[in-house]
């Protein structure tokens, strides 16, 4: 089972500012502790710098605990959401929620879906650290799309966004938590359309 080392908190960064950093290092680090979460190994300071090469300070200088490395490593292959604030807004969270390439992510093994689940549910930190850094960032452009539907005047103006996308995306991690169905299934993906859809009219002036 997937443990995490407990957080190493980083020193101020010596290279001094404008310094850049050497190049491929990132990816290194990523791609190393990605190997040892699909091991199932222990997610350690030594073990990330054996595999990827790279030095402790390096690591230090670009995440500051290793929850935070972590974070970063399960969300490798996610992308934020793509939607257009042209055309019916409706059909274009649809269209962009109920897309498997969408909903996982074209480069995102929904084997490393289920292992951040099951991590963040339990370490809390871990889920906070994913939240500020990946998951707040991704929610923007369905925030830009309710804005503009609140704009047109299609959206009531007194919508707690985030409330909002709770509801519409909290319906997805129901099918795959719950119901343990896969994003694949298209009765699950059928339902959460129509959850979205009854969400929608909700928010809806009209």
């Amino acid at each position: 089972m997937t443990t995490l080392e407990h957080p190493v908190r980083a020193a101020a960064d010596p290279r001094g500012p404008g310094r850049p950093r050497a190049v491929g290092h990132d990816g290194r680090i990523v791609d190393a502790a990605i190997e040892l979460l699909e091991r199932g190994e222990e997610i350690t300071v030594r073990r990330v710098v054996e595999l990827s090469g790279v030095s402790r300070a390096a690591i230090y200088r670009r995440w500051p605990s290793m929850t935070d490395l972590v974070a970063a490593a399960l969300d490798q292959g996610r992308e934020p959401y793509d939607i257009p604030l042209e055309g019916d807004l409706l059909e274009n969270v649809l269209a962009a929620f109920t897309s498997s390439t969408q909903t996982t992510g074209a480069t995102y093994p929904e084997g490393r879906f289920r292992l951040r689940l099951r991590l963040a549910m339990t370490d809390r930190k871990l889920a906070q650290a994913y939240w500020r850094s990946h998951v707040a960032r991704r929610r923007a452009g369905l925030v830009a799309l309710l804005r503009a539907g609140i704009d047109r005047g299609e959206l009531r103006d007194d919508l707690d966004l985030d409330a909002c996308i709770d509801l519409m995306t909290g319906v997805f991690y129901y099918q795959f938590v719950v119901r343990g169905v896969s994003f694949e299934d298209p009765d699950a993906m059928a339902r959460c359309a129509d959850a979205i859809r009854v969400a929608w009219r909700g928010m809806s002036t009209s």
